[in-house]
């Protein structure tokens, strides 16, 4: 059997195996647990009581983290001219349509979110096959397909993230990065359960929050209490 390094030693001597902790349990006990010299990201992972193959029963929002998510975001908007001045005066990074639809065409994608308008989806629907793969296509149901492209641009900067539940039935997302107090770490995970339990669907039965598991880049999950959620979420 291979030796513990120091590291695996603390976090078995932190985390009691087999058990479940509230939330602030598991973000103070986070911190004490992670020891990377980066400023990691703070990541959820949520096992839904769902089929996501059946239409009724697929899970997918946004949320707006009260402390953002501590990371730079990259905005791309594929906007018409007379929206240009609008989009950079938010704050996006790259703004334009035609030669940006050729780079991202040609493999370019070294952006975060694309935000587009209705009325140019008939040249940016193509992209799809670029940018599906990657997640980074524009959805208006995440809100990035919109005329009012200064607000999109002023969510996803202010900490907005979009999630979906994928073919296994998890809900994964990052909720912050490490450098985040627990306190603020903990309020960005209430927000973020508490929109996946407001977004139930009514043809989900059974228990729906299955498992939820909070960690850092590099660090093991630590399970939190399902039941302590229902009044930390509300």
């Amino acid at each position: 059997m291979s030796k513990l390094t120091k590291n695996q030693k603390l976090t078995s001597e932190k985390i009691e195996a087999g058990k479940a902790y509230t939330l602030n349990e598991a973000t103070a006990l986070l911190k004490e647990i992670t020891t990377t010299k980066f400023d990691a990201s703070v990541d959820m992972d949520v096992r839904l009581g769902v089929d996501p193959r059946k239409a009724n029963q697929m899970v997918r929002g946004v949320v707006a983290l009260p402390n953002g998510t501590g990371k730079v975001v990259r905005v791309l908007v594929l906007c018409t001219p007379d929206k240009e001045a609008e989009a950079k005066e938010a704050g996006a990074d790259y703004v334009g349509l035609d030669e940006y639809i050729e780079k991202i065409k040609g493999g370019w994608t070294d952006i975060d979110v694309v935000i587009t308008m209705p009325s140019v989806m008939g040249k940016v629907g193509p992209l799809g096959r670029v940018l599906g793969p990657r997640g980074l296509m524009p959805n208006p149901k995440s809100g990035t397909v919109t005329m009012d492209v200064a607000k999109a641009v002023n969510d996803v900067k202010g900490g907005k993230i979009d999630f979906k539940v994928d073919k296994t039935g998890i809900v994964h997302a990052s909720v912050g990065r490490m450098s985040f107090t627990p306190e603020q770490i903990a309020e960005n995970a209430r927000a973020f359960l508490s929109t996946i339990i407001k977004l139930k669907p009514s043809a989900a039965k059974g228990t729906y929050l299955k498992s939820v598991y909070i960690s850092s880049t590099m660090s093991r999950g630590i399970k939190i209490d399902t039941k302590s959620l229902d009044d930390a979420t509300k």
